[in-house]
């Protein structure tokens, strides 16, 4: 192989060159000669590059820039580095993911809005081109080392299963090591984890101590050390997303006592305090104006006086989870200052991936889930008596709307709302020491996301390729900013951006931004949307207006049209039309146009099938099923979960519990509701059976429980509601046990598994689950199998 600085990098991966040398008959020829092997490394110098991104943190949270959250490991990065107060997100966990590590706009890799909520259409149906190679994929085929910690979040639904197909998988989007999730959000205390493609458990549980954000942690140091013991010369590329702050606020109890009565004031006075803070420490200007609470939210004078000491827990949770983040995200620096490689690491930590999320609705909520799929559950008779529950297992808990308002200072808007800065402007800390003579400084270029990779590209001295694995790629979208690091009054080489999610729609051309937020507000997520010809465009001037606070739409209708025209033109090049403002709706694959990873109206399970998601089984709400198994009794009697999906805070289980068949339905971890027989199973092979009636009338209704063993009744109950929609973001189903938090109280999270034999489990739904002998014959299961080939 040529010497690494003189490769062409331009196609990947670089083509093997066979060396042309004299051929000897002998290899103790003297004249038998070959070029060393060479192992593929970046151009010299190119440092290792560290992305820290933290979830759901907005612009006015972290005390890096003026937030009432303590960050000290990121005021100590921007102290020896610099500060970027016009770097910008795409308002949305999987776009910002997407956007960053490939260098290109969200709709342009297809991930107009979450993975969850897919469609056929070329910009929302959660596929990355093959002609936009991820940034990862262009280190590793350039030398680098790279890995991944954390939330992944851009995996395709139809394609989250263990069978693959794994192309958009981190291992399969250049990252030779992945530990983490691949969903949205996760239990801090009981995740479902992933390494590589394989999950797995944590060794402990959240009542013997662990922590995923420690976890996570902990494996990047690990991998850190490994790496740079085996390859020094070896630069790495990390992506560490720990998925943190984004619900569940789950954390130790003590780190929450240090925030004790620090939000007891509310949130617009916190929003005041924290608008004197960005002043005073530069980050926004001196005659920035603090922008009105929009009318939706309501005052803290407004909340009812027994419901302010559980939404001020709320706040102190939040705070503790974001300082714990930002201590265990320094254990990780820490680490690179030990090995002596700090200073050469370019580091990007990018405090959210969008804003501050007002997704738990106005009161907050228990369980986040409810916000979805049962509102009128979420009650502040719920939240007062569950109060000491919030940040612990025992609840799945969310701040409120005012909260998420006050983390976006001095903006407007939270989370979801692309057309406005408090849904797309995070603070990001730049540190490169060998790199970046400045320290300590304020950048104020307008960036985007999407200038990551063109940076990372840059510094490593590589060019973005032309071609990679025998596809043409697109060009970048993203520009560097390498150019300001040195330079705090550049030009911004950025001028045009785009935004868009669920038709909150926004340009920034020049200085000027002209916007329109569409519909209803983040935290309402049922209901018919307004007409999008219906949307009133603002205008503001950020040269002169830096928080979006005097609209000028009504003063200058022509700039406002120009606008419109250069955001449809800007729209129309990267795959924003067809616009789409659907939520709850395009949960439906049927109504989507994505795949469905289950057809039919049957499916049938094996033993050793764990940690299935919800889109890998077949979807028996709102609907009448039956779940049916076959399993082997010990003569010493059986306990222990046949089947279970979903966990504490939503799901069902069928179980076994002191030798007697039992069914739980947990709803949303509010209610449970048991179905259980009197006499014990005996032993030997039987078939069990669980039949769901559902009472129909639409959505969310009711139903009634029948057991049965070998076709013969046993039990009945009912179930007075069900979840409509889904039952978990992160639990799963899983055969023989139920891993993560327990459905049912019956048992824990430990030792549940079947002490018996589980052969195999069936779940049928609407005329498949009406089986006259409530049996499943051999030939039944077979033709089943068949039908599926």
């Amino acid at each position: 192989m040529a010497s690494n600085d003189s490769l062409q990098r331009q196609v990947l991966p670089i083509p093997d060159r066979k060396p042309v040398t004299l051929t000897t008959y002998d290899a103790k020829d003297p004249d038998t000669k070959f070029p060393p092997i060479t192992p593929l490394r970046p151009p010299a110098a190119a440092p290792n590059v560290l992305v820290i991104l933290l979830d759901d943190v907005g612009f006015g949270a972290s005390s890096a820039f003026g937030g009432p959250c303590r960050t000290p490991n990121a005021e100590k990065l921007a102290a020896n580095g610099l500060k970027y107060n016009r770097f910008h997100t795409t308002a949305l966990c999987s776009p910002t993911r997407a956007a960053m590590l490939s260098g290109r706009n969200h709709h342009a890799v297809g991930m107009g809005g979450i993975t969850e909520i897919a469609t056929s259409a070329p910009g929302y149906n959660s596929l990355r081109p093959n002609t936009c190679a991820p940034l990862a994929e262009v280190l590793k085929l350039n030398g680098y080392s790279t890995a991944q910690f954390g939330k992944c979040h851009e995996v395709p639904v139809f394609e989250s299963t263990p069978i693959g197909p794994y192309d958009h998988w981190p291992t399969g989007s250049g990252f030779e090591r992945f530990y983490g999730f691949i969903g949205g959000e996760n239990n801090q205390y009981y995740p479902s984890l992933y390494d590589g493609t394989t999950p797995i458990e944590p060794e402990r549980t959240g009542d013997e101590g662990y922590h995923l954000m420690e976890d996570l942690a902990d494996k990047a140091i690990d991998y850190v050390r490994q790496q740079k013991s085996i390859a020094p010369d070896k630069p790495f590329f990390i992506y560490f997303a720990p998925g943190a702050c984004h619900a569940p606020h789950h954390v130790p109890k003590d780190w929450v006592a240090k925030y004790k009565g620090k939000f007891d004031k509310g949130w617009d006075a916190l929003r005041e305090e924290t608008f004197d803070r960005q002043k005073k420490l530069g980050v926004i200007p001196r005659d920035c104006e603090l922008t009105a609470r929009p009318k939706d939210i309501p005052a803290w004078t407004a909340t009812e006086e027994r419901l302010r000491p559980v939404l001020a827990r709320q706040m102190e949770i939040y705070a503790a989870f974001l300082e714990f983040a930002d201590h265990h995200v320094g254990r990780v620096i820490d680490a690179l200052g030990d090995l002596g490689i700090l200073d050469d690491t370019l580091i990007y930590y990018i405090i959210g991936d969008n804003g501050a999320s007002a997704e738990g609705s106005l009161i907050g909520s228990f369980n986040e889930l409810t916000v979805g799929e049962g509102p009128d559950l979420n009650t502040p008779e719920l939240l007062i008596g569950h109060i000491d529950d919030l940040g612990t297992s025992r609840a799945y808990n969310h701040y409120a709307v005012g909260w998420a308002h006050a983390m976006d200072t001095p903006y407007q808007w939270t989370k979801q709302v692309a057309s406005h800065f408090g849904g797309t402007r995070n603070g990001t800390i730049v540190h490169w020491p060998n790199g970046i003579k400045a320290k300590g400084q304020i950048r104020s270029q307008f960036h985007h996301v999407i200038d990551v990779a063109p940076t990372v590209l840059e510094v490593a001295k590589l060019p973005a390729p032309t071609m990679v694995n025998g596809v043409l790629q697109e060009p970048l979208h993203g520009v560097s900013m390498t150019y300001s690091f040195d330079d705090a009054k550049a030009a911004e080489r950025r001028e045009t951006q785009y935004f868009e999610m669920f038709c909150n729609r926004g340009i920034y051309h020049k200085g000027w931004t002209a916007v329109t937020r569409h519909g209803n507000p983040p935290w309402v997520v049922v209901g018919a949307q307004p007409s999008i010809s219906e949307d009133v465009w603002e205008l503001y001037d950020t040269t002169t207006d830096w928080s979006q606070s005097r609209d000028l739409a009504k003063q200058m209708p022509e700039k406002v049209a120009e606008l419109q025209r250069l955001f449809e033109l800007e729209a129309g090049k990267y795959n924003v039309f067809p616009l789409d403002d659907r939520k709850a709706e395009r949960a439906n694959p049927d109504i989507a146009g994505r795949p469905s990873v289950v057809l039919g109206n049957s499916q049938i399970l094996f033993p050793g099938m764990r940690r299935l998601q919800e889109n890998s089984v077949i979807n028996t709400k709102n609907k009448s099923h039956s779940v049916t198994a076959e399993v082997g009794v010990p003569a010493s009697g059986a306990n222990g979960v046949i089947v279970a999906q979903g966990g504490n805070m939503g799901g069902w289980s069928l179980y076994v519990h002191e030798s007697r068949l039992k069914y739980c339905y947990n709803l949303l971890g509010i209610q449970q509701f048991y179905t259980g027989s009197d006499s014990p199973l005996p032993a030997g092979t039987h078939q069990v059976r669980m039949e769901f009636t559902y009472d129909g009338g639409g959505i969310a209704k009711g139903g009634t429980v029948t057991l049965y063993v070998d076709g013969k009744k046993i039990g009945e109950g009912r179930v007075e509601r069900t979840q409509p929609f889904e039952f978990s973001m992160d639990e799963t189903l899983d055969i023989g046990c139920d891993v993560g938090e327990p459905v049912a109280a019956d048992y824990g999270p430990r030792g549940n598994a079947f002490s018996g034999k589980v052969k195999w489990v069936q779940i049928d739904i609407d005329a498949a689950a009406e089986d006259v002998d409530h049996m499943i014959g051999a030939e039944e299961r077979f033709n089943l199998a068949m039908a599926r080939q």
